[in-house]
């Protein structure tokens, strides 16, 4: 019976964390940005994360995911890069390897988050 239980809790909170894995990562100009994680629509998610971005944004989709976003600190406004990707380290050194890419001199995170099991 112990068994039983054990198995059917479990499995809720597998369907739980399935259920709230929809998330939104956005980013604007001059490292302006707004994330929404575990959430359990996608279209939820993208609102939340672009009410929270300053000016014009671009939103990305993160399920069971990371976003990354990197600037460079010595012009915050200039190059930048971002990743969403399996696993947060992979984000990360995407994120910033694309703003050394598009001419950045000292790129940092700016920001990041992870939805459900990313």
């Amino acid at each position: 019976m112990f068994v039983l239980v054990l198995t059917l809790a479990l499995a809720g909170s597998r369907f739980a964390t399935e259920s709230l894995a929809a998330g939104a990562f956005a980013i604007g100009k001059c490292g302006a940005y707004g994330q929404a994680y575990d959430y359990a629509a996608e279209k939820v998610a993208r609102a939340v994360a672009r009410r929270q971005c300053k000016g014009e944004c671009t939103t990305l989709t993160m399920k069971r995911a990371c976003a990354a976003l990197a600037v460079d600190m010595t012009n915050p406004c200039g190059a930048h890069g971002y990743a969403v990707k399996p696993k947060i380290s992979s984000s990360l050194n995407e994120a910033t390897r694309k703003c050394y890419e598009f001419g950045g001199k000292e790129c940092v995170i700016r920001a990041w988050a992870c939805d459900a099991k990313g």
